[in-house]
Parts: structure tokens; sequence; C-alpha cells
């Protein structure tokens, strides 16, 4: 996960591919499709267009990038692009306000074409990254459809794709399964073929479904009440990253910084991840390392998050694209625990007991609270994420075909990290508001993540090579 400016972006001619305005223009006189939007989908869409109304653009999109090597055929590509377009029913489907209202109206997958216009020669990559993400920023608006857009950068030596979405349509597991994807269709296309896929399950018909369910449960629910509970020890707020990020109360929305680097290599990851596998693995680790860390620094005595899992129960969804997250409350009182490996038990009993709560949407829960949370951030909380990569077909060529999942970087004040797993090791990436305080203390908090996964992981190094068992009794910092 990165910025578009740390793609690895390098000149070439620009050629992009937006949908046909003919099937733009056929979208216009479409009826209502009766499927609604995911509470997620209508949340998102709502706070941008609160926050425009405040006066502030805040562009959202996620996006990916990766190589295809040696000369390429922009009609095969083009090809592959609309075969895989067409895979995904979300991507044709897009809503418009009737009053308050939102309403749902989904293109023919028969009435799909694109458009292609080559855009000229960048022969400086400061101005291309500078074209791209404005161009990504109109093209990729929650407020307009459609709201994607398709670039390639052609190069004798191969081609650089380019991606982006508007988030109502993506999340960071659909972006990262997109690069093998496509060099999937674009292969067989050189060879006159068409790869026989099964459907992917479309993420508007999951919409449905998850709002139905989401719609059969009331305020007395037990959901319901459990977090009204935990929002409650948060002061009537969704938690806030608890360290001084060196905000103003009642301010403007701040600009946005991003920090991205390895926190550590293949081998101590691997042994991270073996210390925490009895407690459920990485993702524990890291939430029981950041409640450690953020203790120290800002002597949390409870550290309160909300924990984002993904919502793809169902074998149908796993290729889907579309916005599949839900999150789920999590409370450690992080000054009881003796050691380490007690703030991982609390932390795996903590997620086991609240894992269910991120089936429902949190958009319904908040409705159902009654309490009055008009956005004025395009976040409404802080996360820490984990996703363990290495499952992703393709993943392992990542660092060869350059391929990154893209995060715009713009405003906020809440802040956003994602740890990834990849083969070469642990990756930390998190936008955050851009003040001095919050840059202190995001590098100290990064700084202390990497000192305890190694930590771990060497500790644990130590006693298989002694042949003695982990103790899990590791010394906090």
């Amino acid at each position: 996960m990165t910025d578009i400016q740390r793609c690895e972006v390098r000149p070439g001619l620009l050629v992009e591919w937006s949908l046909d305005p003919a099937a733009v223009q056929a979208a216009t006189g479409l009826p209502d499709d009766t499927r609604p939007p995911a509470y997620i989908q209508e949340s998102h869409i709502r706070t941008a267009r609160s926050v425009r109304e405040d006066g502030l653009f805040v562009p959202t999109w996620l996006g990916t990038a990766f190589d295809i090597p040696g000369r390429v055929d922009l009609d095969v590509l083009q090809g592959a692009l609309r075969d895989w377009m067409l895979r995904h029913e979300t991507l044709r489907s897009g809503f418009r306000w009737v009053g308050d209202d939102m309403r749902r109206f989904t293109l023919d997958a028969e009435d799909v074409s694109l458009h292609r216009e080559t855009i000229g020669e960048f022969r400086d990559a400061d101005v291309l990254v500078r074209y791209l993400q404005d161009r990504f920023d109109v093209a990729a608006d929650a407020l307009r459809w459609p709201n994607f857009l398709f670039s390639a950068v052609v190069r004798a030596d191969g081609t650089s794709v380019y991606m982006a979405f508007d988030h109502s349509n993506v999340d960071a597991y659909s972006v990262q399964r997109i690069p093998a994807e496509i060099h999937e269709l674009y292969a067989a296309g050189v060879e006159g073929l068409r790869p026989e896929r099964e459907p992917a399950g479309s993420y508007v018909d999951f919409c449905r479904t998850e709002r139905t369910n989401a719609d059969e449960i009331d305020g007395t629910d037990a959901i319901v009440e459990r977090w009204r509970e935990f929002i409650g020890r948060c002061d009537g707020r969704l938690p806030n990253f608890p360290l001084d990020l060196g905000l103003e109360p009642g301010g403007r929305l701040p600009r946005q910084k991003l920090v991205r680097e390895m926190l550590v290599g293949a081998e101590d990851a691997a042994a991270f991840e073996a210390y925490c596998r009895s407690f459920g693995g990485s993702l524990v680790g890291i939430l029981a390392a950041t409640s450690l860390i953020v203790h120290e620094i800002g002597g949390q005595p409870v550290y309160r998050t909300v924990v984002p899992f993904h919502t793809r129960r169902n074998s149908r969804w796993m290729e889907s694209v579309g916005w599949y997250v839900g999150g789920a409350p999590l409370e450690i009182h992080t000054a009881r625990a003796p050691d380490f490996s007690s703030l991982l038990r609390t932390v795996s009993t903590q997620l086991r007991a609240n894992r269910s709560l991120a089936r429902m949407p949190l958009a319904r829960v908040l409705r159902l609270l009654g309490s009055d949370f008009r956005p004025t951030s395009p976040d409404l909380y802080s996360i820490v994420s984990f996703v363990d990569a290495r499952g992703i077909p393709g993943s392992e060529r990542w660092a060869e075909l350059k391929a990154y999942g893209l995060i715009r970087v713009s405003y906020g004040d809440q802040v956003c990290a994602w740890v990834t797993r990849l083969h070469e090791g642990l990756q930390f990436a998190s936008r955050y508001p851009d003040t001095e305080i919050a840059h202190k203390n995001l590098r100290l908090y990064v700084e202390q993540l990497r000192e305890v996964v190694v930590s771990v992981a060497r500790s644990q190094g130590s006693c298989e090579s002694s042949g003695r068992a982990s103790s899990a009794q590791i010394t906090l910092p």
C-alpha cells in the first residue's frame, strides 16, 4: 500500500480508458435498480457530500499500479480491461439523488464499452505523477458517475498500468487482486484466447442481502447495545488514535501525510507470526503491540479501537470487487497486563468475542443509536489494519512487476494504518494529519512497533535454537 508519489512512476506515452460517452448517456435513462446501496456505500457518499458542502474537496480514491513487461498491444489490453470490468457488476452501477434518497442504476453488460484516448508523451516523472493524481481526483470522485479511470504509460520495454476507483466500489483486497487478473486476461488475449472464468459474485447483490439483514434489527438488539456501551466508554464518540495529533478542537480538516516503510524482513516476520500463532496470528500481535506502544507514549491505560474485518464470509464473494469491510470494537486494558503474552491473550479473547459484530454495518448501528454523527471527516474513526497478502494470486511477483495498492492521501483528522504481510516481510503504511506533533508521535509509534516485532521474533528464534519452549514472557519496553 502506498500513494502514487511512491509507486515508481516512470515517463512514457500516457493512454487513458474511460467509459464510452454513449454508455454514459445510456445510463441517464435507466430505471431504478431496486437493489439498495450498502450502508457503507451510502455513508461514504453522504460523507463526501457533507464535506463538499462544508467547502472542502477530499479525494478518497483507491487504485492499483503494475507493470506489463515487453511491448504491449493496446487493443488487447483494452479488451482485457473491458473483460475484467464486465466480471464486476458494481463498476457499471451508480447512484442518483432523488431528493435526499440515493437510488441505484445499473448499466447492462452489453452496453459497456471503453473509450481510449492518447494523452501524450510525458518526459518528466514528477509532472506525470501530478497529472495522474489530478486526473484520478476528478474521474474517481465519489459524487460523480462513472467514478473510475484506467490508464497506461507505454514504453518500448513495457507498460505501467494505473487504475483508480472511488472507494464505494473497491476495498484493499479488491485492488490487490487486479494485477494478476489483468495479466491473465492480457496473456490470453495475446494468444487469441478467452479464459474460462466463473462469473464473480456481484457486490450489488451482496449490498441487497447485507442491507436486508441489517434492517431486520432494531435499537433493542444486543449488537446495538454492545456498541452503545463501547461508544459510551469512548465519551460518546467513535475512538480516535490514542496519541496527540496536534489538532485544535473544531479546526478545519487538516492535510495528511503518508509514512510507508518495511517494518521487518521475511525472517523476523515469520518468527513474529510463529510466536503469535497460538493466540490468533499476527493481527493479534500487531494490536497487542499497538496497545502497549500507545500506553508507553501517551500513558493511555486502555486502548480502544475499531478493528476492520472483511465480510466475504461466503466463497462466492472471494473474487468479487467491492467494499467488503466491517468493524468490530476492541478494548484492551493495557495497564493491567504483566507481560506481552498476557496482552496477546487479552486481544485474542476480545477479538473472538467481538468479531461477529463486524457483520452488522456500523452505519446501521449508528442510525439506530440515534446519535448525531454528522460526518465532518472522510474517516469516522482511526484504524490499525492487518492483511496477509501472501495468498493473493500473483503476490510473489509484486516486487518484480512494481505492483502496488494505491491510496489517496489528502485531508483527514484520523490515523489510518495498514500493516501488510508480504513475501518480503511486514510493510507499514499510514496516512495521518500533517502536524509536527502527529509526525513525531507516528514516528515513535512506527519505531516502537518495529522494536516490539523484532524483540518478539528474536526471542522466539533464541528459544528455538536452544531447544527450549518459548516462554512468552517478552520484556515490555
